[in-house]
C-alpha cells in the first residue's frame, strides 16, 4: 500500500527520474534520510553497531557506511535489517527524518556532499553527538541562504532550458517510462476499483481520502497557482473552474504527496517534480493495467489512435498523448515523438525517442525554438480546430508519420502532434492519408529565411515593430516554487483554515 511521503524517485543530478523495475537497491530515495532513520531505529532498540551487525551477518564498518548515507542499501539488505529491529521495512524507507536533529542532519549531509560546496571554501564539519543542536541549526541556515542566493543569481532562462534539455535526455534513456510511478498509481487506482473507462470525480476525491487529503474547490485560488496543499489540515485546493481537467489537476497536487516530493531544490528539480506528478496523474486516468491492452489490441488491428484512447477514457488528447508515449516502447515497441506547439510555431513542451531532428539551439535547448513550416505540427492549424489531422513529413533524418490536434485553450491555441518513423505507421489509423510535405530545416532556406526574390524587393524597406519577450531577459520567477506568491499564498491558506 503506498505510504504518504514515501519517496519514489532520486533526485540526484545525474539520475534523475530513473527507477529500476526490479528495486535491486533500496536507495531509490535519499542514502541519507534512509541511514537516519536507521541508526534511529537501531538505538531505539538498544542496539550497537557491532550488535545489530552481528544479527544481520553484515560487518560493523559496512552497517555504519549505511547509516552515514555513503552506501545504497539492497533490499535484501534493508529487509534483514527491519527484521533484526522489529520493524517494518517501510519505516525505514519512508516518511520524514525521525527527530528534528535527524533532520537537520540529514540537510548538512546534503549540504556538504552537493556540488557547490567546495567552491564556497567552507570546512567540513563532522556531524557527531558533540555538535550542539544550535550550531547544527545555524550551519544549515546559513549554508542554505548562501545558497539560495546562489540560485537566485544563476535561475537564469539559460540555466533553465539546460535543465529541460537535461531532464528530456533522462526521459528518452529510460524510454519516458518509469515502473514506480506506475506501481503507485495502479495501487491508488484499485482502491477505487478503476481498471478501464473514466474515472469519476468522486473516485479521485475517494483516492485523496485514502492517503488522508480531501479535495477542496474554491473559487479565490491565488492567480500564481493551479492548486495549493494545506499540509496541516490535509486539504487540496483546486479552482472550481478552469481550462484543465479538475481530475488531473487534483491529482498532479495530490502526487507531490504519494510521490514523496520535498520542496525543490533548484529549478531542474521544479521541472523534474512537475514530470512526474503529470506522469503519476496520467497513469492514474489510464491505468496500465487497460491500457496496455487496449493499445495493444489496436495494434493487432492496425488500428492504433489517439482519439479512442482519448474517448474510452474521457480525457484530453494531450493527457492521452503523453499516456501513449509513456506505454509505446516498452509495451508495444514502438518509437515515437511528441510536441506541443503553439500557433506561432513555438515549442514549448518536446519528447522523442525515435531519431527525429526538433530544432533547438547551441545548448540542446528545444523550448522556445520555432518548428518547420512544413511539419505537422504547424500544418495542422490549417485545419478546423479539434480536427484530427495526419501527415507524413519528409526530413534529413528520415519520413516521419504525425497525428496531430490543435485546440483552443484559455492561453491561445496550441497542438499536439504524436508521430512515429515510416517503417512503424503500419500499426496506425490515418497511415492511408495523403498529404505529405518535405522539411528541409535546420536548413534556413527551408522556411526561416524568405525566398531570394521576395527578399531582394524588399530589402531596406521594411522596419517592422517586434514584439518585445521581456520574458527572455528575466531571471526565472524566485522561490522554492518558482513563480508563486507566497504571501498571497500564505493568505489564502489562513482564511481557508478559518472556515
Amino acid at each position: 500500500m503506498t505510504t504518504v511521503h514515501e519517496r519514489v524517485l532520486p533526485f540526484t543530478p545525474s539520475a534523475r527520474l530513473e527507477g529500476t523495475a526490479d528495486g535491486s537497491t533500496a536507495g531509490s530515495g535519499d542514502p541519507v534520510a534512509l541511514g537516519r532513520r536507521l541508526r534511529h531505529h537501531r538505538r531505539e532498540a538498544g542496539l550497537t553497531l557491532a550488535a545489530l551487525a552481528g544479527r544481520t551477518g553484515l560487518s560493523a564498518s559496512a552497517l555504519s557506511l549505511i547509516e552515514n548515507g555513503r552506501r545504497e542499501a539492497r533490499v535484501s539488505t534493508l529487509t534483514a535489517l527491519a527484521q533484526a529491529l522489529g520493524v517494518e521495512a517501510d519505516q525505514l524507507l519512508a516518511g520524514a527524518p525521525p527527530s528534528r536533529r535527524a533532520a537537520l542532519e540529514v540537510r548538512w549531509e546534503r549540504a556538504q556532499r552537493s556540488p557547490g560546496f567546495e567552491s564556497l571554501g567552507i570546512p567540513e564539519v563532522r556531524v557527531g553527538p558533540g555538535l550542539p543542536d544550535d550550531a547544527l541549526e545555524a550551519l544549515v541556515g546559513m549554508y542554505e541562504t548562501v545558497v539560495g542566493l546562489q540560485h537566485h543569481r544563476t535561475a537564469t532562462p539559460e540555466y533553465a532550458r539546460a535543465a529541460n534539455a537535461e531532464l528530456r535526455r533522462l526521459m528518452r534513456e529510460a524510454d519516458n517510462y518509469f515502473p514506480l510511478i506506475e506501481e503507485r498509481a495502479a495501487e491508488l487506482a484499485a482502491v477505487v476499483d478503476h481498471t478501464h473507462g473514466p474515472v469519476t470525480r468522486e473516485a479521485v476525491n475517494r483516492i485523496a481520502r485514502h492517503v488522508g487529503f480531501t479535495i477542496e474547490p474554491v473559487t479565490d485560488l491565488p492567480s500564481s497557482t493551479r492548486t495549493v496543499t494545506d499540509l496541516e489540515h490535509r486539504r487540496i485546493y483546486v479552482p472550481v473552474r478552469g481550462g484543465h481537467d479538475l481530475r488531473a489537476t487534483a491529482l498532479q497536487a495530490l502526487g507531490h504527496t504519494v510521490l514523496g516530493h520535498e520542496p525543490p531544490r533548484d529549478y531542474a528539480e521544479f521541472l523534474a517534480q512537475r514530470v512526474e506528478i503529470n506522469y503519476f496523474a496520467a497513469a492514474v486516468l489510464l491505468p496500465r493495467s487497460s491500457a496496455v491492452p487496449f493499445l495493444q489490441r489496436a495494434k493487432q488491428d492496425r488500428d492504433i489512435a489517439l482519439e479512442d484512447l482519448r474517448d474510452a477514457y474521457g480525457v484530453s488528447f494531450e493527457t492521452a498523448a503523453h499516456r501513449f508515449c509513456n506505454l509505446a516502447t516498452r509495451h508495444l515497441d514502438l518509437r515515437v515523438h511528441f510536441m506541443r506547439t503553439s500557433a506561432d510555431g513555438v515549442v514549448y513542451k518536446a519528447y522523442e525517442n525515435d531519431g527525429i531532428r526538433f530544432p533547438m539551439d547551441a545548448s540542446g535547448a528545444i523550448e522556445g525554438a520555432r518548428v518547420c513550416r512544413s511539419w505537422t505540427a504547424r500544418v495542422v492549424f490549417e485545419q478546423p480546430t479539434g480536427e484530427v489531422y495526419h501527415q507524413y513529413t519528409d526530413t534529413g533524418r528520415g519520413t516521419f508519420w504525425c497525428t496531430a490536434v490543435a485546440e483552443q485553450t484559455p492561453a491561445g491555441r496550441f497542438s499536439v502532434a504524436v508521430g512515429v518513423p515510416f517503417d512503424q505507421v503500419r500499426w496506425m489509423r490515418g497511415r492511408d492519408t495523403t498529404q505529405r510535405r518535405v522539411s528541409g530545416c535546420p536548413d534556413p532556406r527551408c522556411c526561416t529565411q524568405p525566398p531570394p526574390e521576395l527578399a531582394r524587393r524588399w530589402q531596406g524597406k521594411v522596419w517592422p515593430s517586434a514584439r518585445a519577450h521581456s520574458h527572455l531577459l528575466a531571471v526565472m520567477p524566485p522561490g522554492v516554487f518558482p513563480g508563486v506568491d507566497d504571501t498571497e499564498v500564505l493568505g489564502f491558506v489562513a482564511e481557508h483554515a478559518r472556515q
